[in-house]
Order: C-alpha cells, then sequence, then structure tokens
C-alpha cells in the first residue's frame, strides 16, 4: 500500500516529530543533545527555515519550524542525515536511527501555532521529566524567556506579549497535536 502524500502547509510552517527506531533513546548524554542543536543551527543558514520552537526528549523530538529556501523534505533529510552520521559515528554503529519518515502536520493558523508551541515546550513536563517548562534544557522555552539565539521569538511575540506567553504555558491544557 503506497504512503499518502505530506500535506502541503499554505503558510510553510510545520510540526514535525522524528521518533528513534524502536523507540530506543537518540539522546544519550548532553553532546548528543548539543550536537543536534548545532545541527539545527548550521542548516538553519543553509536551509533559510526559520524554527520557533523545538524540544529533544530521549527517544524523539518535536520542531516547529517554517519553510525557507527548501523543501520540508530536503530540509528534513539534511538535518536528520547529518545527526545520523555523526550519531552512528560517534556510537561505532551503523544503519537506520529513525522510525519510518519524520511525521509532520500543516499549521495553518495563529491559534493552533500557539497550542502547537505550548505542547511542544509542555512535554518533558507531561512526560515528568521536570515541574515546569522552563527547566527542561533542550528546548527553546528558555529562548523566549531569556535571550533567543537559534529560535525566532519575535513571530510569536507579534500575537501575543511575554506575560500572555507566560501565562498562556502555564494554563492547564490537555493539547493533543500530531
Amino acid at each position: 500500500m503506497p504512503r499518502t502524500a505530506r500535506r502541503k502547509s499554505e503558510s510553510g510552517i510545520y510540526h514535525i516529530m522524528l521518533r528513534g527506531i524502536n523507540h530506543q533513546q537518540i539522546f544519550e548524554d548532553e553532546e548528543d543533545n548539543q550536537h543536534f542543536i548545532e545541527t539545527l543551527s548550521k542548516y538553519k543558514e543553509q536551509c533559510g527555515y526559520t524554527i520557533y520552537a523545538y524540544c529533544l526528549m530521549g527517544n524523539h523530538l518535536h520542531i516547529l519550524l517554517k519553510e525557507g529556501k527548501e523543501d520540508l523534505t530536503l530540509m528534513l533529510k539534511r538535518i536528520a542525515g547529518s545527526y545520523v552520521y555523526w550519531y552512528n559515528w560517534k556510537y561505532h554503529r551503523s544503519g537506520h536511527l529513525f522510525q519510518d519518515r519524520f511525521k509532520s502536520e500543516a499549521v495553518e493558523d495563529d491559534g493552533y501555532l500557539l497550542t502547537v508551541l505550548r505542547y511542544i515546550h509542555q512535554n518533558p513536563v507531561k512526560a515528568g521529566l521536570c515541574r515546569k517548562a522552563e527547566r527542561y534544557v533542550y528546548s527553546s522555552m528558555s529562548e523566549y524567556l531569556t535571550k533567543s539565539s537559534l529560535v525566532d521569538t519575535g513571530f510569536v511575540y507579534s500575537l501575543i506579549t511575554k506575560e500572555q506567553f507566560v501565562e498562556f504555558h502555564e494554563e492547564e491544557n490537555f493539547d493533543r497535536c500530531l
């Protein structure tokens, strides 16, 4: 049975999820997390995409981004391929690291963009890894609260204030995305 075609976003904004094959860990230590963030930064320049949020969760990851110069599939191929090559070298392994192809959903309006943003940042809280999203080191939450380097916080802050952002993230929610 053939795969269904990926739905093209009119806004160019997507929520992306990659999971480790057989749910295995894809980030074993701090160096792995840092290397993936550096990979995102490296290809951000080359591919011209804009990152609104990310969260690295051990056996999976989420990214909220807007396409740039390149198509979504090519961008993710570069990012994932580069990380897998490095990971396999580091751990003396070969073969696939990610399960299937990446999952994506189009984000077409500002309300849903904010919902996905909160969902991504709340992932470690709901998984029991921390009590507050801003305490989780491997997400973009801190970039919204302090200084932004990888993430474009300006777009979100053109929609809501920083105070509204904090309140929105602290609201009890049952967000379900992807």
